[in-house]
């Protein structure tokens, strides 16, 4: 509908499930990283508990594309159910044979028991994934716990993992269900997206559909958004969705915060006001429905060509937007200063866009300056030099010594503590995406950013290059791991941005680099 106007190839807040829209904050990676761990634990249960639409089931379908070969997975994800027809359904999830006749609970738990030892003694994990678990009646979640007694002298048979809403974790501390509890090997509550996070999120959507022109959100929305939303990402998916399309029928190039509250209104009914009827024309099948136009309508709803023309006098000028939050325009301008120092020059527009069309990616994150120090990279930081609004400084130098910055054209030399006293604990630096770069690489993965990362790892080994287009596995996933524990990160074989920079650091990559703060203090 207003895809054209936007200058997008596609709708980017469609809450339909596609995997190119994944999105992986910190907290879905902590959460996918507790899934993961459960497997190679031997027994017991793992808890991933969210609010809905928190992103529990794309963490979940990250979670089974990653399961190792040498893993059976069984998946059920209707699971209000008797004691029998569970375990008829773990049966059949399996692939158990049963006996013939009308099996009996016994009858079905001799059968797990038998396919089980017969799929250690093949070397195989078995997992048992339920979802929406917190619909599992007590005597449902004591027949698991009594599956996970099933074991050998040396580990558990099977591994079960449950992921819920919030009060599954209720449940699970009722004092009945007390020996359940003490079988959870590992826990996660997935929350909601942070201010910025919202924003990243946002961003994010965009580019993947196609975003060519100025970004449609200015950062003066993000905060409304994430308020109104409580930063849960099909709830955002919702709002800006309709936010969209009320720029659209008014013939805004960007949305405002009278159209973010209009839209809430409209999607939640939550305390934004009565909405008897849409004031925005709802879209079904892709037409037009219930619009009456009037003298007294000034929408206009006819599409832009593209490219699309310069905006009229009662359009505001479209803010720029990046992936730091709040965003001013000196971050802009310091975001440009930076990608001038990897030989880039950047188009107008939000800079973070603009730059990753150059497949210069920015990393935006919290993060401390002896972090920022390890990455050994130029950044834009953020300052508390003004209460009222923060300021943002080219992070240039950065040694025990002092620290270098440039803030609005002017180098300044201050000391670490300083600098410590100013620093808010925000920035953002570019880096270099590996071809086909796909927001992170994990066990599995395979392609030419798998085949990039097992050449550096190889390469800092001094060991024999792996073959092109093999998975990221065995050798390669423990070099990995080996690398990122070194480097002082989550060794979870998990490769997203901060390992790919150390590896480009600790290699031949030719990128800019922090200077020594005299070094810094003496170019301009």
């Amino acid at each position: 509908m207003y895809t054209r106007f936007f200058n997008l190839t596609q709708s980017p807040f469609s809450i339909a499930p596609d995997p190119r829209y994944l999105f992986m904050s910190e907290r879905h990676r902590e959460a996918l990283a507790h899934l993961l761990y459960g497997i190679g634990n031997g027994g017991g249960f793992v808890l991933l508990t969210g609010e809905i639409g928190a992103g529990k089931t794309t963490v979940c379908r990250c979670f089974i594309e990653q399961v190792p070969a040498d893993c059976k997975l069984a998946y059920i994800f209707n699971p209000k159910l008797s004691v029998e027809e569970l375990l008829q359904s773990v049966c059949d999830e399996f692939g158990i044979a049963l006996p013939a006749g009308a099996p009996s609970v016994k009858g079905y738990v001799d059968a797990i028991n038998a396919w089980l030892l017969a799929s250690h003694a093949q070397g195989r994990n078995s997992v048992l994934v339920i979802d929406e678990a917190q619909n599992l009646s007590p005597a449902v979640l004591e027949q698991l716990r009594l599956l996970t007694n099933l074991e050998t002298s040396e580990r558990k048979l099977l591994q079960i993992i449950l992921i819920g809403q919030p009060e599954l974790r209720t449940m699970v501390a009722q004092p009945e269900l007390e020996q359940l509890a003490q079988r959870v090997i590992a826990r996660y509550h997935l929350g909601s997206l942070t201010v910025a996070e919202t924003g990243q999120y946002i961003a994010h959507r965009l580019a993947v559909a196609g975003l060519a022109g100025p970004a449609p959100f200015p950062a003066n929305v993000i905060a409304p958004i994430h308020a109104l939303t409580k930063g849960v990402p099909r709830r955002i998916n919702l709002l800006c969705d309709r936010a969209l399309l009320g720029a659209y029928v008014e013939n805004r190039a960007q949305v405002t915060r009278k159209i973010v509250r209009r839209a809430a209104g409209e999607v939640f009914g939550d305390g934004q006001g009565p909405a008897p009827r849409p004031r925005w024309p709802l879209v079904a099948g892709g037409v037009l429905a219930g619009v009456v136009l009037t003298a007294a309508a000034a929408w206009q709803l006819v599409p832009r060509p593209a490219p699309a023309p310069k905006p009229v006098a009662t359009v505001p000028k479209p803010a720029r937007f990046a992936l730091t939050a709040p965003v001013k325009t000196d971050s802009e301008t310091s975001l440009r200063r930076l990608a001038a120092l990897w030989d880039v020059k950047l188009e107008e527009g939000d800079a973070c866009a603009a730059a990753a069309r150059q497949n210069l990616r920015c990393l935006s994150v919290k993060g401390t300056l002896n972090e920022l120090r390890q990455l050994d990279r130029p950044a834009v930081i953020r300052l508390r030099d003004d209460p009222a609004a923060p300021t943002y400084g080219l992070l240039l130098a950065l040694d025990g010594k002092g620290a270098t910055l440039e803030v609005a054209g002017r180098r300044q030399t201050v000391a670490p503590a300083q600098l410590e006293n100013r620093y808010d604990g925000s920035f953002t630096t570019f880096w270099r995406a590996p071809p086909a770069w796909r927001e992170q690489v994990t066990a599995g993965d395979r392609g030419a950013e798998v085949d990039w990362l097992a050449f550096r790892l190889a390469q800092l080994r001094g060991e024999r290059r792996p073959a092109d287009n093999e998975p990221l596995a065995g050798t390669t996933l423990a070099w990995l791991r080996e690398f990122q524990a070194a480097q002082n990160l989550k060794a979870d074989g998990v490769a997203g941005p901060k390992t790919f920079i150390r590896l480009s650091r600790l290699g031949d990559v030719r990128e800019p680099r922090l200077m020594p703060a005299a070094a810094a203090a003496g170019t301009k």
